[in-house]
């Protein structure tokens, strides 16, 4: 978008949802609503379903905002995000924190009222987890940052289950163990193929600060870790032999991914690792929500 049109009201609204990251945001709403269908045996309160959605969809743009508020700088440095408002400076900080505090602040009232403080509560300290430890603390200073700050983004499931239940039992930190394994190698293919522009923003991605052969490495053993985390809702019995076998093809085609990429590295390969990554989380959760379904039949 150019700067032309900054000063429309259409304009800046897309300005807003770019900051909200809404292809990220989908994923993990995507991820919360699977939980909320899966912790109960028949269909949840679909009352809770919308509130807890809405909700969790305002905290987490919220805090997708307040990331690109503090990154502006980095953002400016890297072709991915140079055209985001905030690293072209067509919206104003104050602009971004009014927008995020709304967001956040709604968000929580929503999820305190209509759903349940154990969800509100569970949410924020995503926010946090990831809007502040990651964003301010890991981030800039190790190369496990997504090792380590990848707990918030994995806690959609939880969120979900907490927002039908009003808690969160041990199936639920499956799903949530799911995605924690999934999100280095979906974000080290990334820094593969954008490494000049992590390397020109300063930030100590894995493939910068530890070469190209020992990321390729560890996104292969997470891949292999990744496989046998996506089994473990058959094997504590919250699944049944449709997921299992929607997770043993999606995970070793994530594999095989993984194991070409560790053989031979091009940009390209890296591309599809990632592209397919997002896809796989999709189809694996959404596996887990028709085979709940078909077990109720």
């Amino acid at each position: 978008m150019t700067t032309t049109i900054t000063g429309q009201p259409s304009g800046l609204l897309r300005q807003y949802m770019v900051l909200t990251k809404p292809r990220v945001t989908q994923l993990a709403v995507f991820c919360a609503i699977i939980g909320m269908f899966l912790a109960t045996p028949g269909l949840p309160d679909m009352r809770l379903v919308a509130a807890g959605t809405l909700g969790i969809w305002m905290l987490a743009a919220a805090a997708f905002a307040i990331n690109c508020l503090i990154e502006q700088e980095i953002d400016a440095k890297m072709q991915r995000t140079a055209r985001r408002a905030t690293a072209r400076g067509t919206i104003t900080n104050m602009q971004v924190l009014v927008l995020s505090g709304l967001l956040g602040g709604l968000g929580m009232l929503v999820l305190y009222h209509w759903v349940n403080p154990l969800t509100m509560w569970l949410t924020f300290a995503t926010f946090v987890g990831y809007a502040i430890i990651y964003t301010i603390i890991l981030k800039p200073r190790t190369s496990q940052n997504i090792v380590i700050g990848g707990l918030s983004g994995a806690m959609p499931p939880a969120l979900g289950w907490a927002t039908v239940a009003n808690s969160v039992p041990a199936e639920a930190w499956v799903l949530v163990l799911i995605i924690f394994i999934w999100t280095p190698p979906h974000f080290w293919a990334l820094a593969l193929y954008r490494n000049l522009d992590y390397e020109k923003a300063g930030l100590p991605m894995l493939p910068i600060t530890h070469g190209s052969a020992f990321t390729r490495l560890h996104i292969l053993l997470y891949s292999l870790a990744l496989f046998a985390a996506t089994l473990l809702p058959f094997m504590v019995r919250m699944s049944g032999f449709a997921y299992l076998a929607a997770a043993i093809v999606l995970s070793s085609l994530f594999v095989w991914y993984a194991w070409q990429l560790y053989k031979a590295y091009s940009d390209a390969l890296a591309r599809k690792l990632f592209r397919y990554s997002i896809l796989y989380l999709a189809l694996l959760f959404g596996a887990l929500l028709i085979d709940h379904w078909v077990r109720l039949l």
